[in-house]
C-alpha cells in the first residue's frame, strides 16, 4: 500500500486522498462502462458496519448483492447456487398460494424457516441468472474468498482497500478506511451515481438504435 500513503503518524497510516480521488475516478469510469453495456456488478460487503449501506446503494442501480455472508462457491459453482435461489422461490410460492394447505404446522413451519434462511443469504441475488461481469467489494482482505472466486472465473474486481491490505490483487484498488461507514458511504454513493449515468446512457443508446432501426 506504500504508493498510496501519504504519511505516519504515531504508528497509524494515513491514505493520500488525492491517490484516492484518483482510484475512485477510474473505477468509477470501468463501472460506468459495464452499467451501459447491461451487464451486472456484484456488490459485496458482509461487515456488519457495510451491509446496509451497500445493499441499498446495491437495490437503487437493480445490481444485485451480498451483505449476508458469502456462500463459498457462490461464483465458481453458480450452478449449484442458482438451484438454492429457486428452491427459495418456489418455497415462497407455495407459502403463498395455499399449496401447503395439507401439511403440517411443524412441516409449514419447516419450509418457512428455511425459506427466511435461504433468503437471508441469497435474496440479493434472486434475480442473477448468470455470472456477473465484475465485483465492487467492501475490504478485499475481509471478503478474500469471493476476490479469489471472482479472479478465478475472469471476473473484473473493484475493492475498498485499506493499509492492512494488497492492493495488486485487485483490477480496480480505491484505498480508503473500510472499517469507517462514513467512508463507505462516501465511495459507495460515487460509484453508485456513476452506475446510473451507465445506465442512463446505455437506456439512451438502445433507444436511438431502436429509432434508427424503424427509419430504416
Amino acid at each position: 500500500m506504500q504508493p498510496y500513503i501519504f504519511m505516519e503518524h504515531k504508528g497509524i497510516h494515513i491514505i493520500d486522498l488525492n491517490r484516492t480521488s484518483e482510484c475512485l475516478e477510474r473505477a468509477a469510469k470501468a463501472m460506468k462502462q459495464i452499467a451501459k453495456s447491461g451487464k451486472k456488478i456484484l456488490f459485496v460487503a458482509t461487515k456488519r458496519q457495510a451491509r446496509q449501506i451497500v445493499s441499498e446503494a446495491a437495490k437503487s442501480v437493480n445490481m444485485p448483492y451480498v451483505t449476508d455472508r458469502w456462500l463459498g462457491g457462490m461464483m465458481t459453482n453458480f450452478g449449484t447456487i442458482r438451484k438454492s435461489v429457486k428452491k427459495m422461490q418456489m418455497n415462497d410460492k407455495m407459502l403463498a398460494d395455499g399449496t401447503l394447505t395439507n401439511v403440517t404446522k411443524k412441516e409449514r413451519l419447516m419450509i418457512t424457516r428455511e425459506t427466511a434462511k435461504l433468503r437471508k443469504v441469497l435474496g440479493g441475488i434472486e434475480n442473477l441468472n448468470r455470472l456477473p461481469s465484475a465485483i465492487f467489494i467492501v475490504d478485499i482482505s475481509h471478503e478474500h474468498i469471493a476476490l479469489a472466486e471472482a479472479k478465478k472465473i475472469g471476473l473484473r474486481t473493484i475493492g475498498v482497500v485499506d493499509t492492512n491490505s494488497d492492493p495488486t490483487t485487485i483490477d480496480f484498488p480505491i484505498p480508503a478506511n473500510d472499517d469507517a461507514a462514513k467512508s463507505v458511504a462516501l465511495i459507495t454513493e460515487y460509484i453508485t451515481n456513476a452506475i446510473k449515468e451507465g445506465l442512463a446512457e446505455g437506456k439512451q443508446a438502445k433507444e436511438a438504435r431502436k429509432v434508427a432501426s424503424a427509419k430504416s
